[in-house]
């Protein structure tokens, strides 16, 4: 994409991507260990256990789909392809993780923090998102069909043909985000802060509101 297309963002050059740190190995064993003392922490509501730290860590592939995984830290990690259906991950740190073709299908990511992560190809059909940091999130041909997406911010994001049917975008913060060819039909956007954002080729079909004011282009 030529630089003159590319969505601009208040947030710009924060987030340097190709700075990475060491990326750590873990047993299964070790994995489950960690997850035990995590599912502790939560139920006894942080008086026994430990919140478990994935952080840097190749989780690549696992699944923990319906673990309740509150708080959890994966900031870093490479979680490409893992599968988190209907996980429970409230307010998790996942910044700057590898999430490529991810499944986070029904999955509550309320308040989570979210802030340069790789979601491209990922599948968030119905999750939950509301709150959450998504700024300079690439998720380029996700599906997100349904998701619930209220007052989050995703300044800066990129979602190039991605799939936002139904998707609750309300309140949302899309300054500066690139949803080039982007599938919007349904979507409600309303009282959605749309400065510069991109939407050339976007698909707007019963969107709410129906009416548009046209989003300033970039430079």
């Amino acid at each position: 994409m030529p630089t003159s297309d590319r969505p601009r963002s208040p947030f710009a050059g924060m987030v340097n991507s190709s700075v990475r740190a060491t990326i750590r190995t873990l047993s299964p064993g070790e994995v489950e260990q960690r997850l035990a003392a995590h599912r502790l922490y939560l139920q006894t509501e942080r008086r026994q256990g430990r919140r478990a730290n994935f952080a840097s860590t190749d989780l690549s592939g696992l699944d923990f789909s319906g673990l309740d995984l509150r708080r959890i830290k994966m900031d870093r990690a490479l979680l490409g392809g893992a599968d988190f259906t209907r996980a429970r991950l409230e307010r998790a740190n996942m910044i700057g993780a590898i999430m490529l073709h991810a499944r986070l299908d029904g999955a509550d990511l309320s308040g989570a923090r979210l802030s340069g992560t790789n979601l491209v190809a990922a599948s968030l059909e119905n999750a939950r998102l509301a709150r959450a940091d998504l700024e300079f999130a690439l998720m380029a041909k996700a599906v997100l069909r349904g998701a619930c997406l209220h007052a989050a911010d995703m300044s800066g994001a990129l979602l190039d043909e991605a799939v936002l049917t139904r998707a609750d975008l309300s309140a949302a913060n899309l300054r500066g985000a690139g949803f080039r060819e982007a599938r919007l039909d349904e979507a409600d956007l309303r009282d959605a802060r749309l400065g510069g954002a991109f939407l050339v080729g976007a698909s707007l079909r019963s969107a709410h509101p129906t009416r548009w004011q046209s989003p300033a282009q970039p430079d």
